[in-house]
């Protein structure tokens, strides 16, 4: 019988195919304890299951090809971090040793711990690597009772679970996942970025998929339009392949604006910018054309291994960044995460509360000069190769601002006094992600060089929902009147002060919501360079002036479905 199940779409597009439906997996393990004469043996067998585990991963990433191995590499390269992490494998032998008990619940002890602290950071986008912890361990577990990696059958099915890591991801599309519907997820974890990079038809918040849908189903998954329809009937199929000959028409026509401008119909130019955190964003953003890269977010060097990156390692890297864009500029946010990412290899000022609204960001490189100014000094030099914009994160006063600015410039005179051939002044620019900042931005507009809205975490501050808790997904919205009028707010207030804005969080990637931004004034777009091209193709169909003339309409809306109604009206 034909049924539909709505969902929320993570990652556009449509397929057909057949069912896998797989049940949410549990790490159920008893309490149980070994004999002390068998100690060596349990830890024989982990580590045999652990390097089973990496090999698993290893051959993985040999076997992705083309698209797929640069997307998915940085991913894999995560989990395998992961399995080489000291302390996890030394609290994993402790328990073993020590405690007596199995390789099984020294790895389910580890897991609940690991899942306390993930849980507790306050950037989602790390907070979601939740799901690649679950199934790194799941792994680890499978390999200690020997069971073999579940394989699905052929190209052409659709994957229906809970959730899906992303590593896993990646493995099942190698295999022909042609699409995958989960019950849970979140828009900005892993699995759904890197489902977007791919063009992979990811929907998720599929409430009753695992209940409702069973093996060997046919499927439509519309993710275009957030539907999954069950046992599809003939009218359902032709409009299926409709669908698919205009988006390949759509694709083509896409690959064609590469080295177009981003310009309105009416002649207004449009600056692009890329988000990046690693060599593919970066190439991909050289290859479409972007302005430059708006955001560079340097976490994930502050994750890797025992010790902080030195100056030097990050210089270099900063460096190949600036090299790499050849002339357009690169602006670096400088360290965004909480001291509790930062506990096995820097400051860490405790169990915190309520991390999301903790020692973060600014404020954490502001109590610890030692970290922020080593940092200060790499992306300085690295100047010297081109272009550089020094952007920070989670400003909330003014003062935070100006104790930048002087730090910055005292910083690029020594380093100029030492010999360095450094940028005469670094443009120094803010994040606006907290909404005292975005309400009282006319303080930091006039000593700003330029602002950058982010909007995942401004949204999540302003309505006071957690943007990774899936039960405030109705929530979470950027249509609100709230949000509409504050960053209508922002960007007016900068160009009254003649300051360059952008939007970077995941909105400025969406091109459903691209005529939106552009009728609050925005002429700065920063996003993934997946959806650069899109983006581009609805900015050179729109007419500003036009599109303008419907903004007081747009800021006067009451609530969401006003707003809905007014996208709806503008994007026909």
């Amino acid at each position: 019988m034909r049924f539909e199940l709505p969902g929320q779409a993570a990652s556009r597009g449509q397929a057909l195919g057949r069912a896998r439906v797989r049940m949410p997996h549990v790490l159920k393990v008893e309490k149980n304890r070994i004999p002390a004469d068998a100690v060596t043996a349990e830890l024989q067998r982990l580590h045999t299951a652990l390097a089973a585990t990496r090999e698993e991963m290893s051959n993985l990433r040999k076997r992705l090809q083309g698209a797929l191995a640069e997307e998915a590499g940085e991913f894999i390269e995560l989990h395998a971090l992961l399995l080489d992490d000291p302390e996890l494998l030394r609290s994993l032998d402790t328990s073993i040793r020590e405690e007596l008990y199995t390789a099984d619940y020294a790895l389910r002890l580890q897991r609940d711990r690991l899942t306390g602290i993930f849980e507790r950071m306050e950037d989602a986008y790390l907070k979601s690597r939740l799901d690649d912890l679950d199934y790194a361990i799941g792994r680890i577990h499978a390999h200690l009772h020997k069971h073999a990696t579940e394989t699905l059958s052929t190209t052409g099915d659709i994957l229906v679970s809970d959730n899906v890591a992303s590593a896993e991801l990646a493995q099942l599309m190698a295999q022909g996942v042609i699409a995958v519907i989960t019950a849970s997820g979140s828009l900005l974890s892993h699995s759904a970025i890197l489902a977007r990079s791919l063009h992979l038809p990811l929907l998720i918040g599929t409430t009753g998929a695992i209940q409702r849908i069973h093996d060997g189903d046919v499927l439509i998954v519309d993710a275009d339009n957030g539907l999954a329809i069950i046992n599809p009937d003939a009218s359902d199929l032709r409009r299926h392949r409709a669908k698919l000959k205009e988006s390949a028409r759509a694709r083509r026509d896409l690959e064609r604006l590469r080295d177009k401008p981003s310009r309105t119909r009416d002649g207004t130019d449009i600056t692009l910018y890329a988000n990046a955190e690693s060599d593919e964003d970066i190439a991909r953003a050289h290859a479409l054309g972007a302005a430059g890269i708006g955001l560079y977010r340097t976490e994930f060097l502050f994750l890797q291994g025992d010790e902080l990156p030195d100056e030097e390692e990050q210089y270099q890297r900063y460096r190949n960044i600036v090299l790499s864009m050849n002339g357009r500029p690169a602006t670096i946010r400088t360290l965004d995460m909480g001291a509790d990412k930062l506990h096995r290899n820097g400051p860490n000022p405790g169990n915190e509360k309520n991390p999301a609204l903790g020692v973060r960001g600014i404020r954490l490189s502001m109590a610890h000069p030692k970290i922020f100014d080593t940092q200060l000094r790499a992306i300085i030099r690295a100047s010297g190769y081109g272009p550089v914009r020094v952007l920070l994160p989670m400003i909330s006063r003014r003062e935070e601002l100006v104790s930048a600015r002087k730090r910055l410039r005292k910083i690029t005179e020594q380093l100029r006094a030492e010999g360095h051939a450094v940028q005469d002044r670094l443009p120094l620019g803010t994040m606006i992600e907290v909404p005292a900042a975005a309400i009282a931005v006319h303080g930091l507009a006039d000593i700003a060089d330029f602002m950058s809205i982010g909007t995942n975490d401004l949204i999540q501050y302003l309505l006071a929902t957690d943007r990774c808790n899936e039960a405030l997904n109705k929530w979470h919205s950027p249509l609100h009147p709230g949000v509409l009028q504050l960053l209508r707010h922002v960007i007016t207030v900068g160009k009254a002060h003649a300051k360059p804005v952008a939007v970077c969080g995941e909105i400025a990637g969406d091109p459903a919501l691209t005529r939106l931004l552009l009728a609050l004034g925005l002429t700065e777009f920063s996003l993934h360079p997946g959806n650069m091209l899109e983006v581009r193709k609805i900015i050179r169909d729109t007419d500003l002036n036009a599109l303008s003339a419907t903004t007081e309409k747009l800021l006067f809306a009451k609530d969401r479905a006003g707003i809905q109604r007014w996208l709806t009206a503008i994007n026909g």
